[in-house]
C-alpha cells in the first residue's frame, strides 16, 4: 500500500459517517445486532487494507449481503444464541468459499451472472429492501415474509402509521437527497447529527418514534452445526451468498478502477475478500463485501490509496466505543431514510431502460427482478441465474446460419441477407454458422447446412469455421456426416477460417484429407473451389 496523504484521512473520516449508520441499518436488515455490522466493518476493512488491491473499494457489510443473510437464517431456522452461530458459522463459510475459489483461480465465474441479471437483481433487491424498511418510517411492525406480504400488511395497518415517524423519515431523506448536491458535505453524518440533536429536544418517545438503541461491541458464543446434514445445509445456503458478494464487490472495483485507470484481479480480490469475511466470522460479525454506494462515495471523498478505507474502520470503531450513547439516539426513521438514500441508485429505471432499447438482455434482468420479488432473494438469484445460463444455451443450441456473397472489388465476404451489395460468387455456395460447433448444435447446424447446400445448384459448398476454435467428438462426426452427405450429392466440402487446433483434431480423427483441403481465408478456399483446381 503506498503512502497515504491528507485526502485519504480526510475521505476516511466521511466515510465513517456514512458507514457507521449503513452497518447498523443492514444489522437491522438481517435481523442481527447492530455491533455484528459494526465490528464486521472494521475488521473486513483493516484486512483488506493488507491484502486487497482497489484503492476505492470500502468492505464492510452491504445491503444486498444482509438481506441474503436474513433469507438464509430464516432458512436455517433457530432462535437466540442459535440463530447468532448459525450466523457467525455461514460467514466463516462464505469467507472459506471465497479462499478456496482463489486458491483455485476460479475469478472468472463470475461471468456466469451475466450483467443484466445483476442489474435486475439489484433492482429487485432495492425494492425489497426499501419495502421492509417502510415499517422503520411509518412507526409498524411487520411480518418478514415476501414482500407481497409486507406490502399488505403495510396497506391494512394504514390507519396505525405514526404520522411523526413518517414525516421525519420523508424529512431526513429529502435532506440526503439535497445535500448530494454537495459532495464535499459530509450530508448523512449532517443528518445523523441532526436527528440526534432532535432525540434532546423532542419526546421521541411520546410521538412514537423508536431509536436504534446501545450498540454493544461483545462477542456471542460461537455455536457450530453438529451434523453433517446442518453443515451441507449451511454450504448449500452461503454458495448464493458467495457468488452475490463477489459479484458485487467485482463490479464495484472493476467500475472504480476503470474510471482511473488502475488494475485489479479477480483471483487477487476473491483472496481479500475471502479473508475479509474469515476475519469478520472470528469477531461474530456478518458478511461483508464491496458496496457500490460507500466505494463511489470513497472516491468522490477524494481517497487516493487504501489507507482511507483503514481509517474509516479505525473511526467507526472509534464511534462505537466512545459515542455509544449517541448513537442509541439515533431515530429509527432517519436510519431506515439513510439505507433508502443509499439505495436509489440501484433504484433507477435507467439500466432496464438501456436493455430494453438495445434489445439484449431485458427479459432476463425482468425474470430476475421478478424471481427476487415473487420467490425470495435467495430463489430469485438462483432463478435468474439460470434463465441466463438457459438463454445462453438456447442461443448457442441454435445458431443462425449465414449465406456468404462476396463485396464487389474487394475480397470480403458477407452475409448477403444483410449486405445487398454482396452477390453470391457462381458455382460455389458459402456457409457460415454463426456460433462454435459444439455438442449441443453440431447435428442441428451442420443439418441445416445440408439441406442448404443440397437446394443448390452449387458443386462445391464453402464452409466458414470462424467461430470454431475447436471442435468437440460430436462435432467431429456431425462435420464427417455433412461431408459424406455432400459427397453422396456430388458436391464437394471445403473448410474454410479452419483454426489449426480444428485441423489438428481432425486429422487424429482421420480425417486429414479434409484437413489439408482447409484454408485460412473464405478467399482462398473459393479461389481452390474454382475449377482447375
Amino acid at each position: 500500500m503506498t503512502r497515504f496523504s491528507l485526502r485519504d484521512v480526510t475521505a476516511g473520516f466521511t466515510i465513517a459517517g456514512l458507514m457507521l449508520p449503513e452497518a447498523v441499518a443492514y444489522a437491522g436488515i438481517a435481523g442481527l445486532a447492530p455491533g455484528r455490522a459494526v465490528v464486521a466493518g472494521v475488521a473486513g476493512g483493516l484486512i483488506y487494507a493488507l491484502a486487497g488491491r482497489s484503492r476505492f473499494a470500502i468492505i464492510s457489510p452491504t445491503s444486498s449481503s444482509a438481506a441474503i443473510l436474513l433469507a438464509a437464517l430464516v432458512g436455517l431456522g433457530g432462535e437466540g444464541a442459535l440463530r447468532d452461530g448459525l450466523a457467525t458459522a455461514l460467514v466463516g463459510v462464505v469467507g472459506l468459499l471465497l479462499l478456496g475459489l482463489a486458491a483455485f483461480r476460479l475469478g472468472s465465474l463470475t461471468g456466469f451472472i451475466s450483467r443484466a441479471v445483476l442489474r435486475g437483481f439489484a433492482f429487485g433487491l432495492a425494492i425489497t429492501i426499501v419495502v421492509r424498511l417502510v415499517p422503520r418510517l411509518v412507526g409498524v411492525a411487520a411480518p418478514s415474509g415476501p414482500v407481497w406480504e409486507t406490502i399488505g400488511h403495510l396497506v391494512r395497518q394504514v390507519s396505525d402509521w405514526h404520522l411523526p415517524a413518517l414525516a421525519l423519515g420523508l424529512l431526513a431523506l429529502a435532506a440526503l437527497l439535497w445535500l448530494r448536491r454537495l459532495p464535499q458535505v459530509p450530508g448523512t453524518l449532517l443528518v445523523i447529527v441532526a436527528g440526534i440533536g432532535l432525540t434532546f429536544v423532542a419526546d421521541m418517545s411520546r410521538l412514537g418514534i423508536a431509536l436504534v438503541g446501545p450498540v454493544q461491541l461483545e462477542l456471542p458464543p460461537m455455536i457450530l452445526p453438529q451434523s453433517y446434514l446442518e453443515w451441507s445445509r449451511l454450504v448449500q445456503l452461503a454458495v448464493p451468498i458467495t457468488l452475490i458478494i463477489f459479484a458485487e464487490s467485482w463490479g464495484t472495483m472493476r467500475d472504480l478502477a476503470l474510471r482511473h485507470g488502475d488494475r485489479v484481479s479477480p483471483n487477487r480480490e476473491l483472496m481479500a475478500l475471502g479473508l475479509a469475511n474469515v476475519a469478520s466470522a472470528l469477531v461474530r460479525g456478518m458478511p461483508v463485501g464491496a458496496g457500490f454506494s460507500v466505494g463511489s462515495a470513497n472516491e468522490a471523498a477524494g481517497a487516493s490509496t487504501r489507507a482511507a478505507g483503514a481509517i474509516a474502520s479505525g473511526v467507526v470503531l472509534l464511534l462505537a466505543l466512545l459515542a455509544g450513547s449517541l448513537i442509541a439516539r439515533i431515530p429509527e426513521p432517519v436510519l431506515g431514510a439513510i439505507v433508502i438514500a443509499a439505495l436509489t441508485h440501484a433504484l433507477s429505471l435507467a439500466p432496464l431502460v438501456r436493455l430494453f432499447r438495445i434489445r439484449r438482455d431485458f427479459w432476463i434482468a425482468m425474470a430476475a427482478v421478478a424471481g427476487v420479488l415473487m420467490f425470495g432473494i435467495l430463489n430469485g438469484m438462483l432463478i435468474a441465474v439460470a434463465l441466463s445460463i438457459a438463454n445462453l444455451l438456447y442461443d448457442l443450441a441454435h445458431p443462425s446460419i449465414s449465406v456468404l456473397g462476396i463485396v464487389p472489388e474487394t475480397h470480403d465476404f458477407v452475409d448477403v441477407d444483410r449486405h445487398p451489395e454482396a452477390h453470391c460468387v457462381a458455382g460455389v455456395a458459402i456457409y457460415r454458422p454463426n456460433a462454435p460447433i459444439i455438442f449441443a448444435n453440431a447435428e442441428s447446424a451442420l443439418g441445416a447446412v445440408t439441406d442448404l447446400a443440397c437446394a443448390q445448384p452449387a458443386d462445391m459448398v464453402v464452409l466458414s469455421l470462424e467461430e470454431t476454435n475447436d471442435l468437440d467428438s460430436t462435432g467431429i462426426d456431425a462435420l464427417g456426416e455433412l461431408e459424406t452427405a455432400l459427397r453422396t450429392a456430388g458436391k464437394r466440402l471445403i473448410l474454410a477460417r479452419a483454426h489449426d487446433r480444428v485441423r489438428d483434431v481432425l486429422a487424429l480423427a482421420g480425417m486429414g484429407s479434409l484437413a489439408q483441403g482447409s484454408t485460412f481465408s473464405v478467399a482462398d478456399a473459393v479461389h481452390r473451389a474454382a475449377p482447375g483446381d
